[in-house]
């Protein structure tokens, strides 16, 4: 089983700012996020064998660890804790740490006309969608093929978007509008499935 968590949220995630590689800490609300979704995952696997696979920016590894934590309460030890640079978030070039309004204001009219979501792709000296969904391709085929009963992905917004998408073989443009919460886990089910599990903060 696959399990794909995004990170919690974070300080740029509050003040509307994009983050792309760039990074900021998680926050109070963040970290409860974290622990919402480790308890779910220790209900949900017991004490059957699982490893944690994440994005190695802070963001990821902060919520990982939490996550493990969490698991390690219910199990003898903590989860292993790997990183996977394929899992980072799509890179945005010039547009990493903005906010909308900002790259409106420097880019005006620049996005006009893209479809929801795929302006993060045009971003000035980013990351293609091509080389985006390439990277993340290999990493699902990856993960599918360890043999770990249980497999958590912690990971990002855009990433656990189209990560579903190439799951169950949308077309990009769909893949694209999924939503992303952080409180929600996204089981990636045998025969192309995905089920939510929500993890609502106490």
């Amino acid at each position: 089983m696959i399990y794909l968590a995004r990170h919690g949220q974070t300080e740029f995630n509050a003040a509307g700012r994009l983050q792309g590689h760039l990074d900021s800490p998680l926050t109070a609300k963040g970290r409860a996020q974290a622990q919402a979704m480790g308890r779910a995952l220790a209900a949900k696997i017991g004490s059957a064998p699982c490893r944690i696979i994440a994005s190695p920016l802070g963001r990821t590894q902060a919520t990982a660890q939490i996550i493990a934590w969490a698991i390690a309460e219910t199990q003898p030890g903590a989860p292993e804790i790997s990183l996977d640079p394929r899992l980072m978030e799509i890179g945005m070039g010039q547009w990493d740490g903005l906010t909308s309004l900002e790259i409106e204001l420097d880019w005006p009219g620049m996005r006009d006309g893209l479809a929801p979501g795929e302006w993060y792709f045009h971003g000035p000296g980013g990351e293609t969608y091509a080389a985006f969904s390439s990277r993340l391709g290999a990493a699902l085929s990856a993960l599918s093929d360890d043999p770990t009963p249980h497999k958590i992905v912690v990971a990002h917004g855009v990433t656990s978007r189209v990560l579903r998408g190439l799951h169950v073989g949308l077309p990009w443009q769909e893949s694209l509008q999924l939503d992303a919460p952080q409180d929600r886990l996204f089981l990636l089910a045998p025969q192309c499935a995905i089920e939510p599990l929500d993890c609502p903060v106490p």
